[in-house]
């Protein structure tokens, strides 16, 4: 495949979870509000993709989304086979993002200096 294919598939599979966020995560106690989704990549034969998000938050909340989310990922792959039309659904792997936080330590040692 194609990797200009691969990144619109990915990029298509990022919309369709951001925008499902509000929908399968109402109700739970940690509000959709505060998770952004940052990335998604599927593997090459598409069966496999791992999905990167910011959670805004302690540490203590952010472990309690990313277990809200892996405990959602059935329903954000349905999400995903009604939405888009592929071969296979991919099973999703969530995965906390840090580079946001990272790049504010970085520009706060800049202020710094």
């Amino acid at each position: 495949m194609s990797i200009d294919r691969l990144q619109r598939v990915d990029s298509l599979l990022k919309r369709v979870i951001a925008e499902g966020m509000f929908t399968i995560m109402q109700g739970d106690s940690i509000a959709p509000g505060l998770i952004t989704v940052t990335g998604v990549h599927c593997g090459k034969d598409l069966r496999d993709a791992t999905v990167t998000v910011s959670v805004f938050g302690d540490d203590a909340t952010k472990e309690r989304a990313l277990q809200h989310l892996k405990h959602n990922a059935k329903r954000f792959q349905t999400l995903i086979n009604r939405e888009v039309r592929m071969k296979f659904t991919p099973r999703l792997l969530f995965k906390l993002d840090l580079s946001l936080e990272k790049g504010d330590e970085v520009l706060a040692i800049l202020d710094r200096l």
